[in-house]
């Protein structure tokens, strides 16, 4: 059943600390209905400790936090039995058979489905009598994801869900998601570090590094409004070219690469210019990928955060 929701989450100016140290600070962001939401960002940028703000485990004491239309922390249960939740951690007892874990999944999901838990284990090559601990990691990890989706959840958390597993593992856990989202509209909050994943599967991606969200943009506007721009010089330079919105510089000598915003500058208006006495020439542009424009926002917010120099934040 499609979420009568417009939104499957809102986050709404959240922040949060640890021991003085800064976890959140200020997100805000918004999870349509019906999408494959992408969360990227470093080890430590605060993704994990977004989620459990998402699945109530955390309490916004900063901000808001809205989950299908209630505050995750007031009534848990009845928001819990509509969410899917699977982490990086390789938490399921493994003193359980399979058959175990579908029956305790079958008394804590009122929705929970026989029929699709069945198609799951065919899926995964699982068998209903196998224990556990007997199981691959990649193994566990789909038993996982199986006692998540199998309830046909109104909105699926995904954090970290392919750590340390092996590409066949990976690709099933990427065709369970794309099913589970084509099924009657469902939502997908996908927490990764592996880019392609993320590139395969979301249609929106949101950026956090260093508790900050840099970013929300969604896959088919990102290749739009990023390009990415090869020049070279007609003598050595320790520095880019500078043109105004460009940034996540990389290279050097006599050929460097920038990505530039295209809302700011158009990619094609200068092919041959001047910079810093230097003559610069456009070799050739391309559509910025989700790995280059990653890199290239996450370079220049570290540099922003040493320094204010404008030519700081163009040689990153």
């Amino acid at each position: 059943m499609t979420s009568q929701h417009q939104y499957a989450a809102c986050v709404d100016s959240l922040s949060r600390s640890f021991r003085g140290t800064l976890a959140l600070d200020h997100v805000s962001l918004q999870i349509p209905s019906g999408s494959v939401f992408g969360l990227v960002g470093l080890n430590g940028a605060g993704k994990t400790t977004l989620i459990q703000h998402l699945i109530g485990s955390m309490r916004a004491l900063h901000g808001s936090v809205t989950v299908l239309g209630q505050d995750p922390t007031v009534e848990p249960e009845k928001l819990l039995a509509k969410i899917g939740y699977m982490s990086e951690e390789d938490s399921l007892p493994k003193w359980m058979r399979i058959s175990d874990l579908l029956s305790f999944c079958r008394s804590v999901y009122p929705t929970w489905s026989d029929r699709y838990a069945a198609e799951l284990c065919e899926m995964f090559g699982l068998s209903t009598e196998a224990k556990l601990k007997s199981l691959s990691k990649g193994g566990r990890a789909r038993a996982a994801l199986l006692s998540a989706i199998a309830h046909r959840p109104e909105l699926l958390i995904l954090d970290e869900p392919s750590s340390g597993l092996d590409p066949i593992a990976r690709a099933d856990i990427l065709e369970a998601i794309i099913r589970t989202v084509a099924d009657e509209g469902r939502t997908v909050l996908f927490s990764s570090h592996l880019l392609d994943e993320i590139d395969r599967v979301c249609d929106h991606i949101a950026l956090l590094h260093q508790g900050k969200l840099l970013e929300t943009i969604t896959a088919e506007d990102l290749p739009e409004r990023y390009v990415e721009c090869f020049y070279c010089s007609d003598a050595p330079s320790t520095r880019p070219p500078e043109i105004t919105g460009a940034f996540g510089a990389a290279g050097g000598n006599t050929e460097w690469s920038v990505l530039i915003d295209s809302e700011v500058h158009s990619a094609t208006t200068e092919t041959i210019f001047q910079s810093r006495g230097v003559r610069w020439e456009l070799i050739r542009h391309q559509p910025a990928t989700v790995h280059r424009w990653f890199a290239g926002r996450v370079r220049v917010s570290h540099t922003v955060e040493k320094t204010s120099d404008a030519e700081g934040v163009q040689n990153v």
